[in-house]
């Protein structure tokens, strides 16, 4: 019977983990007590020397998964192509680096490694031997401001579609699903310099059922004049191609797509006071996900921390507590089961 589990990215507890507030043990247990089923983790920031782990760092890895019980679900890789300062990677060498990931994963007990959007759609025949032999499958994100429709996304799907495997899937970001513009990213741009208007022409979008994303798409590329017209300082035009990163698409824009779907994230800026998220309807989407079969993991991926003003103290273990909170409890709803729920959950706010 196809369930949905609860799982959280470490990329929700990076500032709590790169100041030492928390190390990776406190961490992995704080997830824990949140009642999670699973956790998601970026090597090369928890584990040193990654993708070339040490035999220490890998013991320590698996005492912790014993200690909490968590499952390990899924390892997010970045493919860094400008490593060097006078030229692009490779072909050969970008498939090396991916190829040492999907090692990595496999020590790890991870089944599969999320590539970054605008992954190339070329890593994938040379990568699913490998995929195969070590049982790890590679999955793309599908991301707001580079959906299904951009051209990197469409030539690596065609590409998954004629490849034709198991191994080959995509991870998709709930931030293609806002119902509004986030209030932590106006908050903060306006706090940084960017003119007010802009953010009331945004909100008018999405009341509208649409996006910037899609607004410029429907003007040849070119932002519509009625924004042009607000764009009034260098910060308003320097930071304009950030605000097509939170898109309005339907639930059914991923018909499709559901054979393929490995992973989802859920994208959250902003727990409210009221129990959902400001921007997302994840019941809607998590009654859509149930309704089709969906059988995997839903991960708290809380990006509203990069939006936090200056001086003032992140409120991650917070909002992930918040956010786990809310989706176990529509889980236990929707589904009809335990969504993870554990007691000790009262505890960690």
């Amino acid at each position: 019977m196809a369930r949905m589990k609860t799982c959280v990215s470490l990329y929700s507890l990076q500032d709590e983990y790169l100041n030492k507030r928390m190390t990776l043990s406190d961490i992995m247990h704080f997830v824990e007590d949140l009642g999670a089923e699973g956790v998601e983790i970026l090597p090369d920031q928890s584990l040193h020397g990654s993708p070339d782990i040490s035999d220490e760092t890998l013991e320590m890895w698996r005492d912790l998964v014993a200690e909490t019980g968590l499952t390990p679900v899924i390892a997010d890789v970045f493919l860094n192509t400008n490593l060097y300062k006078n030229r692009s990677l490779t072909r050969k060498e970008c498939i090396d680096l991916l190829i040492r990931e999907i090692k990595l994963a496999d020590r790890l007990g991870i089944r599969m490694i999320r590539l970054m959007s605008m992954a190339p759609y070329w890593v994938i025949e040379p990568l699913l031997p490998y995929c195969k032999w070590y049982n790890v499958a590679i999955a793309l994100e599908v991301h707001a401001g580079m959906a299904f429709d951009a051209p990197a996304t469409r030539a690596f799907i065609e590409e998954m579609r004629r490849a034709d495997s198991p191994y080959i899937g995509l991870v998709i970001d709930a931030g293609l699903f806002c119902r509004r513009f986030p209030r932590v990213v106006r908050d903060y741009e306006i706090s940084a310099g960017a003119s007010p208007e802009i953010f009331g022409y945004l909100d008018g979008l999405f009341a509208q059922g649409t996006d910037l994303c899609q607004a410029k798409k429907k003007n040849g590329g070119e932002y519509p004049d009625g924004l042009k017209s607000l764009m009034k300082t260098e910060h308003d035009r320097m930071s304009a191609p950030l605000l097509e990163g939170y898109e309005n698409c339907p639930f059914e824009a991923l018909d499709e797509y559901m054979p393929h779907v490995r992973h989802i994230h859920l994208k959250m800026f902003e727990m409210t006071k009221e129990g959902p998220e400001y921007s997302v309807d994840y019941r809607g989407l998590l009654e859509y996900l149930h309704a089709r079969g969906y059988d995997g993991y839903v991960s708290t991926e809380y990006e509203g921390n990069r939006f936090t003003p200056v001086g003032c103290p992140t409120a991650e273990k917070k909002q992930v507590a918040m956010n786990q909170a809310y989706i176990q409890q529509c889980l236990r709803e929707i589904q009809g089961t335990g969504g993870g729920y554990n007691v000790r959950q009262q505890c960690v706010y």
